[in-house]
This record gives structure tokens, C-alpha cells and sequence, in this order.
């Protein structure tokens, strides 16, 4: 496999969503929830998910989907969620009004986020291998 711009290969597509309006680490407890899923799972999670934030993250995983079919003839059948993640924007600072004449900061957070799908069978998690515990003598 060769590998295209942004270091994707030619079985994986990609799709951003750049502003959204909340905080990071709410958005990282959704994409948590769909990391390594098949497509078809992902898109049942998110709806109904009761999550304010997980509209957006469906939106963006739909973006992905198209972007693989489309522009990198890949069949959706066959897309899971290789890789998933969110970070910090940019923060609105905006100012209430306090006691005694002073004033309290109000931080408006914003999030990127970014969804890379790629084509094939899912990577079960490994599980830690339980290690046995030696008896003292």
C-alpha cells in the first residue's frame, strides 16, 4: 500500500469538524464510546446517544463515510473507526459581573475533532494477560 498525503494509506479516509462548541473532554467521553467499532455499530451508538455533543460526532463519522465511498472508492460495509480523537480550540473569554464591583471570568471552550476510518476487519482490544501471582515459600 502506498501512502497519501497526511500519512493515510489507500485504504483510509479521513474527515474533520473544526469549532465545535464544547468543551474537549466532553467530546473525548463520545468518541470513547466508538473507537475501533464497525461503521453500521458507530452510527447506532451515536444516535442514541443522549449526549448533547454526539450529533456532531455523527456528522463528522457520516462525512468520513462519504468522503471513503466517494472519493476513495471503498465499499462501507467494510469501515471501521481506526482512529478517533478531539483537542482543544480556541476559548472565548467573556466577563460576569461579581460582588463589590469586580468581575468573574466565564471561559467558552471550543473543540476539533477528527475521524480516520479505514477499510478491512476491526482489531480486537487486547486484553492484558493476567499474571499469576508466585506463592512464597
Amino acid at each position: 500500500m502506498t501512502e497519501r498525503r497526511y500519512g493515510l494509506k489507500d485504504n483510509q479516509a479521513r474527515a474533520f469538524n473544526k469549532l465545535i462548541r464544547i468543551s474537549h473532554q466532553k467530546l473525548c467521553l463520545v468518541t470513547d464510546t466508538i473507537r475501533g467499532l464497525p461503521l453500521a455499530r458507530a452510527v447506532d451508538v451515536l444516535k442514541f446517544s443522549k449526549k448533547r455533543v454526539a450529533s456532531e460526532v455523527l456528522k463528522t463519522l457520516l462525512s468520513a463515510a462519504a468522503n471513503a465511498e466517494n472519493n476513495h472508492k471503498l465499499v462501507a460495509d467494510s469501515l471501521y473507526v481506526k482512529e478517533i480523537w478531539c483537542g482543544k480550540s480556541l476559548t472565548m473569554k467573556r466577563i460576569m459581573p461579581g460582588p463589590k464591583g469586580g468581575a468573574r471570568p466565564i471561559l467558552k471552550p471550543f473543540s476539533n475533532l477528527t475521524i480516520i476510518l479505514e477499510s478491512g476487519t476491526p482489531i480486537a482490544k487486547s486484553q492484558k494477560p493476567k499474571t499469576e501471582k508466585k506463592e512464597k515459600k
